[in-house]
């Protein structure tokens, strides 16, 4: 169920304290300052400030609302998975982390994702976050997600293998 502007999630609302958000790309040589502008903006739409110079593109939050639109899309594309591994996997011993997103893509309003910046030709958007409640964060980023028992994992291997 989609929130309208004017409602408030809770969940988010409570994990924004003390919640640092930083989006950030760089503008090449080759690149439209304008397009690359709007290649984030396309992602990181509200509750944020956008920060253009000739270099980079910057979107700064304290707002976990600021993700609802990669939140959603992470659901529609059925990659929720896939963002809550790299989202863990790109945590360390911290209470940061990051994600990288195909510039090209978001130019058209799609988010996603890369393991790695050379899957980006003109280099990735980097999300990072920055929370004491990161792993509540990332919940709520990837909620939905249901792990499998492995057990489960086991039988639809065995099913593939066996086919």
């Amino acid at each position: 169920m989609a929130l309208s502007s004017e409602e408030v999630d809770p969940v988010a609302e409570s994990l924004s304290r003390d919640l640092d958000i930083v989006v950030e790309t760089q503008i090449k040589n080759s690149e439209s300052q304008e397009k690359v502008t709007r290649a984030v903006s396309n992602l990181f739409k509200e509750h944020g400030e956008l920060r253009v110079d000739e270099k980079k593109v910057e979107f700064v939050s304290s707002n976990l609302e600021s993700l609802r639109f990669i939140k959603n899309q992470f659901r529609d594309r059925q990659v929720r998975a896939a963002a809550r591994r790299l989202l863990i996997l790109n945590k360390g011993e911290s209470d940061s982390t990051f994600l990288l997103l195909n510039k090209q893509a978001a130019t058209v309003s799609i988010a996603a994702l890369c393991d790695d910046p050379a899957e980006s030709a003109l280099g990735p958007i980097v999300l990072r976050i920055r929370s004491p409640k990161l792993g509540k964060v990332i919940d709520w980023i990837t909620a939905g997600f249901i792990p499998k028992p492995r057990e489960t994992l086991q039988r639809e291997e065995q099913v593939i293998e066996d086919n």
